[in-house]
């Protein structure tokens, strides 16, 4: 079979392979234990000059009480499941358009992402000023709750 590599002749018959005493190549023992052991002790200057930002606090954790998930709609999904809305009688029909509370389906706020294409009453906490322009555009209203 042919090499493809040059073969390896330094260190043959060595028995430590530059290792020094058979010993110290044997556990963590020599090297003054394994991953960071000794950060705060033998090794402090190692990790004065390498790591000097490991231990301490960063940053600022917000406290979960002030934090608020708002669950958002976007019109193309009440575009799209509209009729199925009617059907489970989520929706209701007034004046050949349909009136969609949101709060019924869970969300809090509706957002303009994708196409409208039929006039829609939809009622709603909060929209984005996108969403009120596409709704108006086709003929359709937004109720603030």
């Amino acid at each position: 079979m042919i090499r493809r590599k040059r073969k390896i002749t330094k260190m043959r018959g060595s028995r430590t392979v530059g290792g020094g005493c058979s010993k110290k190549r044997r556990g963590a023992g020599h090297k003054g234990g394994r991953g960071m052991a000794g950060g705060h002790k033998h090794m402090w200057t190692w990790m004065v000059k390498y790591d000097p930002k490991h231990f301490g606090k960063y940053g600022f954790k917000r406290p979960p009480s002030s934090i608020t998930k708002v669950n958002t709609v976007n019109l193309s999904y009440l575009d799209e499941n509209s009729e199925k809305l009617l059907e489970k009688g989520l929706a209701s029909k007034e004046n050949d358009k349909i009136v969609i509370d949101i709060t019924d389906l869970g969300y809090e706020k509706l957002l303009g992402s994708g196409k409208i294409t039929k006039p829609l009453i939809i009622k709603a906490p909060s929209f984005s000023n996108l969403a009120e322009k596409k709704i108006q555009e086709v003929g359709g209203e937004i109720v603030n709750i």
